[in-house]
């Protein structure tokens, strides 16, 4: 739920600032920048404490998951840096949304094996999945929508 949360309000932090006059942040500017702040967060997790949990939730089906881990952190991180230029913007969250997708399995395994990250339940399978639409959608949104 914290990259749910880092997106929502990052989102709502960046418009309000484009509603006080800085014009550099509009609706698609506000929503790249959140969903950079929001990769940046979920790609720490590949590292730090959370790693063995997150090495847990790839299915057994999968070959070295301590490397897909290590490799989706890498690709989060490219992806959000990736955000940051208007230029390459599209291309990164085009980028994003296909690596959502291809991580969604290790979210549903997690879910229907009841395992925890940092000590926390992850959300069940409806809510997580309702979360991924969600990301899925806004990376969508950057990379189709017209400015």
């Amino acid at each position: 739920m914290l990259p749910f949360f880092a997106l929502i309000v990052l989102f709502a932090l960046f418009l309000g600032l484009g509603q006080l006059g800085l014009a550099f942040f509009g609706w698609w500017t506000s929503l790249r920048l959140a969903l950079t702040g929001m990769f940046l967060l979920t790609a720490t997790a590949h590292w730090g404490k959370r790693r063995p949990d997150l090495i847990r939730m790839v299915p057994p089906a999968f070959p070295r998951p301590d490397l897909i881990v290590t490799a989706t952190g890498i690709l989060e991180l490219l992806g959000a840096v990736g955000l940051t230029v208007p230029a390459t913007a599209r291309f990164a969250a085009a980028g994003l949304c296909l690596l959502l997708l291809a991580m969604f399995p290790a979210n549903v395994h997690a879910a229907r094996q009841g395992l925890t990250i940092a000590g926390k339940s992850v959300p069940a399978l409806i809510p997580r999945t309702l979360l991924q639409i969600v990301f899925v959608a806004a990376t969508a949104v950057v990379c189709l929508a017209r400015p």
